[in-house]
């Protein structure tokens, strides 16, 4: 793994943590302190870091937009194990961003019309079909913030990387869960977001698969 991709993402790693002890505000006013959630999101940020040098470090084009994406995905995973928040300040752009790799052709994953096609399809009927699962687990299983970021990943990545996204980060989710459960940190009625596996598996389909 590249070790200046590496310690690129440990520095914006611990940037994205103190940002987001900071941004958006907190409710009560105050900055989060150094925690559990610091090495958390600077090893995120290194291993994205590492894996994007690794796989796009030759191509200045791609390495470019992933770039930018996976410098949003990491700050947005700051925010959402912070707050338990995604700000549309970074998810809306991304969507927009997804649409600028394509025009300008360096975007290394959906690059025909066609390819748009199937992508669009996804990033509209992923959420749509996420959100409809979360219903009968009431309001707040899954957030506004979670479907936007959806529709940034299927536009950027294509439909298969989304689904292979999504399933990752719901296996990961679970056996976080039940280890969180088994340990007696949290409940079954506990509430945990899902932003931030989301963000794990999205990393990892993009940053890791290769087209076959």
């Amino acid at each position: 793994m590249s070790v200046v991709g590496v310690l690129l993402g440990l520095a914006w790693g611990l940037a994205s943590d103190r940002i987001a002890a900071r941004w958006p505000a907190h409710e009560d006013g105050r900055i989060r302190p150094i925690d559990w959630r610091t090495p958390v999101v600077a090893v995120v940020g290194a291993v994205a870091g590492g894996l994007l040098v690794d796989r796009f470090g030759g191509q200045p084009g791609p390495l470019l937009l992933i770039g930018v994406d996976v410098i949003a995905l990491v700050l947005l995973f700051a925010t959402d194990i912070d707050q338990r928040l995604l700000p549309d300040l970074v998810t809306l752009p991304l969507i927009g961003l997804a649409l600028v790799g394509f025009v300008t052709a360096a975007g290394p994953f959906v690059r025909t019309p066609t390819d748009l096609g199937f992508a669009a399809a996804a990033a509209i009927g992923a959420p749509i079909v996420l959100y409809l699962i979360s219903i009968p687990f009431g309001a707040g299983a899954i957030g506004e913030g979670d479907l936007k970021l959806l529709v940034s990943v299927g536009l950027l990545a294509g439909p298969a990387r989304l689904l292979l996204g999504l399933v990752s980060g719901a296996i990961l989710a679970a056996v976080v869960i039940v280890a969180l459960v088994a340990a007696r940190r949290i409940t079954l009625r506990s509430y945990v977001p899902y932003g931030p596996f989301l963000i794990i598996g999205a990393l990892w389909a993009i940053l890791t698969l290769v087209d076959a």
